[in-house]
């Protein structure tokens, strides 16, 4: 796959991934009743939950990257 073509692919990728994940974080933040708890509680899980799709958004960044072969 060229590097033109994996970009396109891990484009579509991240839109998806940033719309599934923000679905996922608010639903497990409805079932563990975030919203329920202390304001630090509810500060602490969306200061994580905010940060954990850099993890798998960087690796699709990385693929799309790789030089050509």
């Amino acid at each position: 796959m060229t590097q033109r073509r994996r970009k396109l692919v891990g484009t579509i990728g991240m839109f998806v991934l940033v719309i599934l994940y923000a679905l996922l974080a608010l639903a497990v933040a409805v079932v563990l009743q975030v919203n329920n708890a202390s304001k630090f509680v509810e500060l602490i899980y969306y200061f994580v939950a905010g940060l954990l799709w850099v993890i798998p958004a960087a690796m699709l960044i990385s693929w799309m990257q790789k030089p050509d072969a």
